[in-house]
C-alpha cells in the first residue's frame, strides 16, 4: 500500500525588498540605516527598513515622524514602486518555472506549492536552495524561505529563517517548531490580541496550544478556534481557507489620502477625490469587477470623521462615474470652514456583471472604458502618475510605497489573462 504523499509548501520572503531594490540604484545606500516610505517631516509611514536601520527599533508601518527620532541618521528615501512592481514581476516569473501553483501574498512575498516536485526539483531543501539561487541570478537580490506542511509554519519559518536564510519544518514537529515562539509569531495576531492573550497569561505559542480550543472559542468567537488551530501549525481560518494560487475576489475596495498639511482648499480637496476614484477605478479592472456602491470617507482636523455612500442605479468600473458621485456626496456633507485632514474612496457590492445599460449609456460607457484600459498600459509602464483625469492633476502626490499596489502579479485577473 502506497504512503500518502507529504504536502511541501514554500513560503518565500524577500530579505528587505524595498530596500534592497534601493540600493541596487544607488550602491552608497548599502550597510547603512535607510527608511522607505517618505521624508521624516512628512505624516506617513515607514514602508520599509534597512537591517541597520531596525537595530534602532524602527519598523514597516511606524511614523516616520518616530523613526526619525529612533535614528536621526537614517536615510530616507521616497521610494519608486515602479521599480519595485518591476522586480516583483521578475521575482513572479522565477517562482512559476518551479510551479505553476503560485500565490503572490504582497509584493515581496509568496506562497508555493511544491508537493509532488520532487521528481523535478529534488528534496525540499534542495529545491529551496535552487530557487534561492535562481532568485538570486534573476535579480541580484536575497530572499528567506520556510519550508512545511502548512502555509502557515512556512510562513512563520521564513521570518526566522531571515535574513537570506532557509528552514525546513519538518512533517510533524509543527508545535514543537511553534511552541517556544511568542503568541505574536502567529500570523494574524496582533497587537490588541497578544494584550488580550497575555492578559490570561499566555505568552508563548506553547502555552496557547495547551489551551482547549472551547476556552478559547469562549473568550474569542471564531477566532479563538481559528487560534486553537494555528497553535498546532494548522492552516486555520484567516489568509489560509483558499488552495495556493486561487483567487477569491474583494468585497470591496479603498483608497485613502492623508494630507502632509490640512486643508480648506476645495479645488484641491475635489481632485484628492478624483485621484482616488481613478485608484479604486484602476483596482475594479484589475479584478474585473463592477461596483454599485459608492462611499465618501471624510476626516478633519480635529480626527472628528464621517462616511456616506451612495447606491448607483447601475454598477461601474469607471474612474469618471465613481468621482462623480463621490463628488456630489463630498458637496453635500463638507463643512467648507473646517480643514480636511484625510479623504477617502470605497467602493462595495461588486460583480462580475454590469448590468443593463441604454443604447446612448451603452456607446458612452463602451468610449469610456476603452480610454481607462489605455490608461491602465500606460500606467503599467511608466507609473501611477503618468495619466490622469483633468480634475485630478492637482492631486498628483506621490504614489504610496506598499506591499499590495494596483499590477501587482498573480494577484489579479487581469495579470493572468
Amino acid at each position: 500500500m502506497c504512503s500518502p504523499v507529504q504536502r511541501t509548501v514554500f513560503h518565500l520572503d524577500m530579505d528587505a525588498f524595498f530596500v534592497s531594490v534601493e540600493e541596487l540604484f544607488d550602491p552608497s545606500l548599502r550597510g547603512k540605516a535607510v527608511v522607505v516610505g517618505g521624508r521624516p517631516n512628512e505624516r506617513g509611514v515607514c514602508a520599509a527598513a534597512s537591517y541597520e536601520a531596525r537595530k534602532f527599533g524602527v519598523h514597516s508601518a511606524m511614523p516616520l515622524r518616530t523613526a526619525y527620532k529612533l535614528c536621526p541618521h537614517a536615510i530616507f528615501v521616497d521610494g519608486h514602486p515602479e521599480r519595485y512592481r518591476e522586480y516583483s514581476g521578475k521575482v513572479f516569473k522565477i517562482l512559476r518555472n518551479f510551479t505553476p501553483q503560485v500565490e503572490m501574498a504582497s509584493i515581496d512575498e509568496a506562497y508555493l506549492e511544491m508537493t509532488g516536485t520532487e521528481r523535478l526539483h529534488g528534496p525540499p531543501l534542495l529545491a529551496a536552495h535552487h530557487l534561492s539561487r535562481a532568485i538570486k541570478s534573476g535579480t541580484q537580490l536575497n530572499c528567506s524561505i520556510g519550508i512545511a506542511s502548512s502555509r502557515l509554519v512556512a510562513k512563520v519559518a521564513s521570518d526566522q529563517a531571515k535574513p537570506h536564510g532557509i528552514l525546513w519544518v519538518m512533517s510533524g514537529q509543527e508545535s514543537r517548531f511553534l511552541a517556544p515562539l511568542e503568541v505574536r509569531k502567529i500570523p494574524g495576531i496582533g497587537r490588541v490580541m497578544e494584550e488580550n492573550l497575555h492578559a490570561l497569561g499566555i505568552r508563548y505559542v506553547g502555552d496557547l496550544a495547551r489551551l482547549q480550543p472551547e476556552f478559547l472559542e469562549e473568550k474569542f468567537g471564531q477566532w479563538g478556534l481559528a487560534m486553537a488551530g494555528k497553535a498546532q501549525g494548522l492552516d486555520a481560518g484567516g489568509w489560509f481557507d483558499e488552495a495556493i494560487g486561487s483567487h477569491e475576489d474583494p468585497k470591496s475596495i479603498s483608497h485613502e489620502h492623508t494630507y502632509s498639511e490640512d486643508t480648506k482648499d476645495g479645488q484641491q480637496l475635489e481632485a484628492t477625490l478624483a485621484r482616488l476614484s481613478e485608484m479604486v477605478g484602476r483596482r475594479l479592472r484589475e479584478h474585473q469587477l463592477h461596483a454599485q456602491t459608492v462611499q465618501l470617507k471624510l476626516r478633519y482636523s480635529d480626527f472628528s470623521t464621517i462616511t456616506r455612500a451612495h447606491t448607483l442605479p447601475t454598477r461601474t468600473q469607471l474612474d469618471n462615474d465613481i468621482f462623480e458621485q463621490v463628488r456630489t456626496l463630498f458637496r453635500k456633507n463638507w463643512d467648507s470652514h473646517r480643514t480636511v485632514r484625510l479623504l477617502g474612496v470605497h467602493v462595495s457590492s461588486m460583480d462580475e456583471n454590469e448590468g443593463q445599460l441604454g443604447l446612448l449609456d451603452d456607446e458612452k460607457h463602451r468610449k469610456w472604458k476603452d480610454a481607462l484600459t489605455t490608461a491602465d498600459r500606460l500606467r503599467d509602464k511608466f507609473g501611477e502618475n503618468a495619466v490622469s483625469l483633468a480634475s485630478g492633476m492637482r492631486a498628483r502626490y506621490r504614489e504610496r510605497t506598499h506591499e499590495n499596489p494596483a499590477s501587482l502579479p498573480g494577484k489579479s485577473k487581469k495579470t493572468e489573462d
